[in-house]
């Protein structure tokens, strides 16, 4: 098996000579000639000037080892050493996006614990009248109006309340969101504007949107 291998190996080298043979033999003729004038000037130069024609041949060789063997090899590196830092970079960003989306799936699920608690009986109106009523009082309570509730997936339901809250100060309003906020539900403000009152400085109106969600059953 081996002595067959050899055997082709052989004839592989002796095609490729076969055919290059010639050619190189023509191309050796052709250029003897202008080797042979470079043989005979370089044996007419003086000992200086073959020195300085050794140093130049050698400066050109390492000018030459510089830019087409060095420095590819560097740029190689680099543009490596830079890929490596990209593809780093964008493994950080999906680690990060994987902490996200698990901590989003932790709040929901959190959030669905406690939406479970409310029930289908749940009712954010009686919810915020009462919150608001020990932390801003009725006086101050304008209006509370429920929004009709829609249904959404996996059995929830969405309940939304508007209100109006008049004549109050700001730390009124903190207690009001910090009520709203720590109800035994999620409770979500989706609009808040808040204007301050003509002729008082230091009183607001205030209108803002609740939005909670219960289980249907």
């Amino acid at each position: 098996m081996t002595g067959g291998r050899g055997n082709i190996s052989a004839r592989g080298f002796g095609a490729i000579d076969s055919l290059l043979g010639p050619a190189l033999k023509r191309l050796s003729a052709a250029l003897e000639p202008q080797l042979a004038q470079a043989r005979a000037r370089y044996e007419k130069l003086e000992p200086r000037e073959r020195l300085l024609l050794k140093a130049l041949t050698v400066v050109f060789g390492l000018f030459f080892i510089y830019d087409f063997v060095y420095l590819p090899i560097i740029n190689f590196r680099q543009d490596l050493r830079a890929s490596v830092e990209e593809r780093r970079q964008q493994l950080g960003e999906v680690r990060a996006l994987v902490d996200t989306y698990l901590r989003r799936q932790a709040e929901l699920k959190l959030a669905e614990r406690r939406a479970s608690t409310a029930g289908k009986d749940f009712s954010l109106f009686s919810a915020l009248e009462s919150t608001l009523t020990k932390s801003v009082g009725r006086d101050h309570l304008a209006s509370i109006t429920p929004r009709p509730d829609r249904k959404l997936h996996q059995g929830l339901t969405e309940h939304s309340v508007e209100l109006s809250l008049s004549n109050v100060s700001l730390k009124q309003i903190v207690d009001a969101l910090y009520g709203v906020r720590h109800l035994s539900v999620p409770v979500a403000v989706s609009s808040l504007h808040i204007t301050r009152r003509t002729g008082d400085t230091h009183s607001y109106d205030v209108e803002m949107t609740c939005v909670a969600v219960s289980h249907n059953g």
